[in-house]
């Protein structure tokens, strides 16, 4: 069975906000991995729209390493998207949901092969609604952005996490692991 990982970048004062970060080469380089090792990553439309930026540096590389390793990685790997707007996903790695998320997250659960990354915010609250998140890595970056969206908004279950394992980066940016161990 595969595991549903939630990984999203976040400020110190709790906004998921993927533009808001301090994205170095280091960053960038954990994300190539993370995204080298996944089976698929799960998008909402604002965030899969936001990253089809990406697709600009395949057509035409920035000559970063890291940004051009990452761009390489995001575009081969296998993308859903959850979206009641999009037509088409305009990206060759990438298709439509065509059901309901946790029915589609239950089928990719059973499904042998590498563990599923969800990169948007809205559907990491979803899924944790739905006792369906295995991991959460949180990226927290060393800024304070002043408000934005909470991670855990309209989230009215409490969740006690298990701490498994940290990141720390140069930059000052940490990678915190938690495990789900029981809601109360």
């Amino acid at each position: 069975m595969r595991k549903i990982i939630g990984a999203i970048n976040m400020t110190i004062d709790g906004y998921c906000d993927h533009t808001a970060g301090i994205p170095d080469e280091e960053i960038h380089q954990h994300y190539a991995d993370l995204l080298n090792n996944a089976g698929a990553i799960l998008y909402g439309r604002i965030t899969y729209q936001l990253m089809q930026f990406w697709q600009t540096l395949i057509k035409k590389p920035s000559g970063e390493k890291s940004m051009d390793d990452f761009a390489v990685a995001i575009d081969k790997t296998p993308k859903i998207v959850f979206s009641y707007t999009l037509k088409n996903t305009e990206w060759d790695s990438a298709r439509l949901a065509n059901r309901p998320i946790e029915e589609e997250v239950l089928e990719l659960k059973q499904q042998s092969g590498k563990d599923i990354f969800v990169g948007s915010r809205s559907l990491i609250i979803q899924l944790m609604k739905f006792n369906l998140i295995d991991e959460l890595q949180l990226c927290i970056h060393p800024v304070v952005a002043g408000s934005g969206l909470p991670l855990f908004e309209n989230i009215n279950d409490r969740t006690i996490l298990k701490l498994i394992n940290t990141k720390t980066f140069g930059g000052g940016a940490i990678v915190l692991y938690y495990e789900p161990t029981k809601t109360q």
